[in-house]
């Protein structure tokens, strides 16, 4: 089962520069898991304790999977996972 999964820059110095790169699992969870095999040190910045990092988001084919089973979420062969560092700032 063949999964894309979309890099933010930020994360793009564990996948040697690459924008996306492919995965498999039944699961997200099963998912980072893959993709630390190849891309080691990934699945810490994007999990924590089992779960996902809190200013981590994560799109199921433009669904936030927080809104889905979090990091439990099911995956079909040709989904797509995008990573987005959420973003915080402006003025006080």
């Amino acid at each position: 089962m063949a999964i894309e999964v979309r890099i933010p820059t930020i994360l793009r110095q564990y996948t040697d520069g690459q924008k996306a790169v492919e995965g498999t699992g039944d699961t997200l969870a099963d998912l980072f898991a893959d993709l630390e095999t190849r891309h080691s040190g990934i699945q810490a910045r994007i999990v924590d304790a089992g779960e996902l990092r809190r200013f981590v988001n994560v799109y199921l084919n433009d669904e936030d999977v927080r809104f889905l089973d979090g990091i439990n979420t099911k995956l079909t062969d040709g989904d797509n996972v995008t990573i987005l560092p959420a973003v915080a700032g402006g003025m006080v």
